[in-house]
This record gives structure tokens, sequence and C-alpha cells, in this order.
């Protein structure tokens, strides 16, 4: 049973492991990397309903997670697969979620709890083969914690840094610095395949912690939570924008940048997950096709540049599905940021230039130095 804190109520059958959990129930458009999205750090404490019909298809395989565990609360899809197929397989999704103690449901009506989730918002959840009585489950659901207020990055990080190198013994051309508020492997291997040797750094690392490795740039994640409760991460990008060191985040990054920019930061309806959202950059008018995952959002002025205690800024990017704040850059020092994910995993490679042109921005900064 799959319960919804509004009480609505969806009856399915058992998929992955037999239990119960709580989490906020969200929804993801994408049609393909189920894989990718059930090891993101962002999906912390949120039960994922796949709209694609069928998942498990290709299996799991050890070469495409983007860490180390998966990290849904739940998962609920329609059809599971009942026999994968694919060359790279190496288990089913259905072996995976039970090993790994990750409570699913598949229910017919997954575009009826789209649907709901669209119009009422992304609300809190359970699934329970335990708890068979709505009322009783539906009053846990309402004891859960909201994810509003929730400082979530801490409990996906890393415990102890570590460097990802450029491949195939390359010299480093770049050395940067990424904070840890939930990364995707993909992400330092994308900048490492520029010639980057990306150090990856605990949630809880200072400005001056940061800048002792003297980074050529300083890159903060994606992540979880409320970026509300995030002050320590602000602080800390703060630090690095008052030492004039390029900045480039993505996600949970780009809202980080809006906080300390003084920016205000909000809870969208229910949020932006799949690979499929069109993303327009402000001044080229060329539009990106981009894998998002996030239900939190900036609340910047889209109408120009505005002044902010690091100089000029500007929205950079704006989603055209419904004109949601998709990236921010400094005018005056070199920092930028984008809502979405560049290193698409999975997803789309529309986007994959940013790390370019974040690696221009170094090697500018550097020669200008």
């Amino acid at each position: 049973m799959l319960v919804l804190e509004d009480g609505r109520v969806f009856h399915g059958r058992s998929f992955g492991a037999p239990g119960e959990t709580f989490g906020e129930a969200v929804f993801n458009t994408g049609m393909t990397g189920y894989q990718e999205t059930l090891t993101d750090p962002s999906y912390h404490r949120q039960i994922v309903a796949m709209t694609a019909p069928h998942i498990g298809n290709t299996g799991i395989n050890d070469d495409d997670p983007e860490s180390g565990r998966v990290w849904v609360a739940g998962y609920v899809v329609r059809e599971p697969a009942r026999i994968p197929s694919n060359w790279r397989s190496q288990r089913s999704l259905d072996d995976e979620l039970r090993a790994q103690g990750v409570v699913g449901i598949a229910i017919s009506g997954t575009r009826a709890l789209t649907r709901h989730l669209r119009e009422r918002g992304a609300m809190r959840a359970a699934i329970s083969t335990v708890e068979l009585d709505p009322a009783t489950l539906t009053q846990r659901v309402l004891d859960s914690p909201k994810m509003s207020g929730s400082a979530l990055a801490q409990e996906v990080t890393t415990s102890e840094p570590y460097t990802v190198h450029p491949p195939q013994g390359a010299t480093p051309q770049f050395r940067v610095a990424a904070v840890d508020l939930g990364i995707k492997a993909m992400t330092p291997q994308r900048l490492a395949e520029r010639g980057c040797e990306v150090t990856v750094l605990p949630a809880s690392v200072t400005a001056e912690e940061i800048l002792a490795y003297r980074p050529d740039g300083v890159f903060f994640s994606n992540g979880p939570g409320d970026p509300a409760t995030a002050e320590t991460a602000v602080a800390a990008m703060r630090g690095v924008l008052d030492a004039g060191t390029p900045l480039f985040g993505i996600c949970f990054g780009n809202q980080i940048l809006g906080r300390a920019l003084g920016l205000g930061t909000y809870k969208l309806r229910f949020g932006h997950r799949g690979v499929n959202q069109p993303v327009r950059d402000v001044h080229t008018k060329r539009v990106h096709i981009t894998s998002h995952n996030h239900g939190f959002a900036v609340d910047a002025p889209t109408d120009g540049p505005f002044d902010t205690p690091y100089g000029r800024a500007e929205v950079s990017h704006i989603d055209l599905n419904d004109n949601v704040v998709e990236g921010l850059r400094l005018l005056d020092r070199p920092a930028f940021s984008v809502q979405y994910h560049p290193e698409a995993a999975a997803g789309p490679h529309d986007a994959a230039e940013l790390f370019d042109a974040f690696c221009a921005l170094m090697a500018e900064h550097r020669d200008s130095a």
C-alpha cells in the first residue's frame, strides 16, 4: 500500500524489499537512467515514482551507479520488468532493491499518482507491506518530517576527502576543489576528462580549508534538502567569492550561490525531475534539453542585472516550462551556476559544454593573475 499525507491510497504488489518506508513522494519523467536515479544522493529521503511504464528492462550493473548505494527512500513503478535484457546487466532491479533493503511497490495507477502530485504538490508518503490500515499509516505519514527545513547534505556527503585524477596518467591542467553536498560520481569524472585533478571535500568544509588546497577553481555540487538550512555551505561559498577564486555550482550549488548573493530560495510545488527539461540561455537564446533533480529554486529578478554584495549578477538561464530560474552569473567576479545537471547521467549532453566554460574561466583567471 502507498499512502499520501492527504489520505490518497494506492494499492499494488510489493516490489523490492518488503517492509515500510517514509519520505517525500515525487515523480521522475525520465524514460531511461533509472539506475542513476536510484543512486543519486539528491533523492535521499524521497519516494520516487517513475512515469515511464516499464522499469528494470536493462537490469543493474556495477558501472553506472552515481554513488556507492541506493539513496531513494522508496520506489514506485507501474510494470517492473520480469526478465532484464541487456548485455551489461549483472542482476535484476528487484534483486538489487531487495539486497539494499529498498521498499518498493508496483501499481497500475502511476499516471493517476503523477497527476495527483502535479495538482496537489509533492507531499509526504509511505509504502508499507506491514501496516495495511490506511488511517493508521496516514497518521504516521503526518508525523514524519517534511522536506522543507530538512538539512540533509551532511547525511550524504563523503566522510573524508578523496581525489579523482585525469585519465591515463595525464598531467593535470587545473586543480579543482569540489564540495560534496551529494555529488554524483560522473561530475568529477567529467572534470577529470578535461584535465582537472578534482579533490572532493566533505560538506562541512570551511572556506579556509578549501582555499588551503590552492585550487584553480571551486565546485559546489548537487544535493538533497532545503538550501535554507545550508548555512555552512553558504559561508564557505562566500569565503571563496571573497577570495576571487573561480566558482561553479550545479543544482544545490546553484541554490547555495543564490543564498550567498543574498537571494531567497523557495520550494517548488512538485519540482523538476527527469531528463527532458527545456532550458533557455538568456543571452544566446539557445535551448538545451537538460537533466534535472530539484525541489527548490532561487528567487531572483529575471528582468536584467541586479546588485549583490559581490557586484552585479544576472539570471543566465530560464526553464521554459515554468520560468523557474535555472542559472546565475556574476558579472564582476568569476562565478556562475546552473540548476540542472551538465554531467547528464543519465540524460542528454546538451549542457556538457558548461564544464568547458568552467575550465576556460579557470584558465582566464590564472592568466590574468
